[in-house]
This record gives C-alpha cells, structure tokens and sequence, in this order.
C-alpha cells in the first residue's frame, strides 16, 4: 500500500505544481481546461505506477476533478482554501493506496523498489519548492501591495526557492543546524531595509517564518514517508 501512495504522490505534485501552468489556473473555470488537468492527473498517475488499465486511476482523476471543480467554482481562493483542496487530494490518494495497493506490485516498475525513496524525495521537493511557492505566494497577497519593490525582479520568489531548497536538504541530510544558520544569515543581510521600514520588516519575517515552515513540514513528512519504504539501493 504504502509503495503504491508513494508513487501516486510523486504523480500527484508533478501534475499539480509542475504540469499546471499559470494559464491553466487562470482559465481553470472553463470545462476544457479543468479536463485537461484531469488528463494530466490521469497521465501522470499511469506513469508513475507503470499501467494505463487501471481503472482506479481513471477514479482517482475524477475525483481529483470534481475537488478542483468545487474549489474552482466554489470561488475558493484563500490559503486555508488551497490547504483543504490539498489535503482532500491527500486523502483520495490515501483511499486509492488502500483500495487498489496492488496497484505499484502490478506495474511496469513491480521489483524496481529502488524507485520508491527517489520518488519520495521528489515528491517532498517539489512540495517544499513548487508548493511552497504557492501557498507563501497566496499568504503574502494581500500585502504585496503596500510593498515598496525596489530590488530585483523575482528576486523574492528565488531567495524563496532557495531557502526552501536548503531547508529541505538539511533536513533530510540529518543536519537541522543548518536551518539556523540560513535564518541568521537571512536576518543580517535583511537587517538594513527591516530597521527602516517596519511595514518591510514585518513582510519579510511573515513570509520567512511561511516559508521555513513549510519547508520544514515537507522535509519532516517525507523523512516519515522514507521511513516506511524500504532503504535506497540501486539494482546490481
């Protein structure tokens, strides 16, 4: 079971946070746009267990389907919004896992367990990275606004990225104290612009305390997912 939600998992945040474009978000409403991220479900799903006749993966995008559409329609745009609409995704991976657990064992990848842990930590990265991308991107909103951005284009979202990216390598490296030393050295070089502007101040410490947790949160749930797969070997 647990092989077969791990690599629905890595299907699940490939087509949500890679596949998924901005014009597909913003055109999301109209029906052959929200169908073609349900074929991409659907594709990737089939991938990443290595079948295409499985009928539980055609449920599984269909239910991914209608929760997007109830999001989509529902106007539901806020974080807490994005964070149920992730953790319904979740639990209908979790069903199909239980329901169907044979489905990775008859696969074109059966006996490849090597693949498991990597399509863990794939799928804990783009969570962290992509994910978090997101949701710190939906938590900062409604202050982006009263921001004065004066420094590089994209500069934020990259220093993000790569935050998050170190973050979740210390992590899973079993080296936490890295993560303190990347929050000090962050809090000296933002020292200037933070002592000039509080309204500054307090938008960058939000949207760093955002994005080192979710980081944090990711790395430690996929140190649990390892946990419980077998140990990463390549095949002789």
């Amino acid at each position: 079971m647990i092989a077969t939600f791990t690599a629905l998992l890595l299907a699940h945040t490939a087509a949500d946070f890679l596949m998924q474009t901005g014009w597909m978000v913003r055109r999301k409403a109209h029906p052959g746009v929200l169908l073609l991220h349900g074929a991409l479900v659907l594709g990737t799903a089939q991938l990443a267990i290595g079948t295409v006749t499985a009928p539980a993966l055609v449920a599984l995008a269909a239910a991914h389907v209608a929760i997007d559409a109830i999001k989509t329609y529902g106007g539901f745009r806020s974080l807490t919004a994005f964070l149920l609409d992730q953790a319904a995704h979740l639990a209908t991976l979790a069903a199909v896992a239980v329901y169907a657990p044979e489905l990775w064992a008859n696969g074109a990848w059966a006996g490849q367990d090597w693949l498991l842990p990597v399509m863990a930590v794939t799928a804990g990265a783009i969570l962290a990275l992509a994910g978090g991308q997101y949701a710190v991107g939906i938590l900062m909103q409604p202050h982006s606004p009263r921001i004065r951005n004066t420094g590089l284009r994209d500069g934020g979202r990259q220093i993000g990225l790569l935050e998050r990216g170190l973050i979740f390598a210390f992590i899973l490296t079993s080296h936490p104290i890295g993560v303190g030393f990347l929050i000090a050295a962050k809090s000296i070089l933002r020292f200037d612009t933070a002592s000039r502007d509080q309204r500054s101040a307090e938008y960058v410490i939000i949207g760093t305390l955002a994005s080192f947790g979710w980081a944090i949160l990711a790395a430690l749930a996929t140190k649990g997912l390892l946990d419980s797969l077998p140990p990463f070997a390549l095949p002789r």
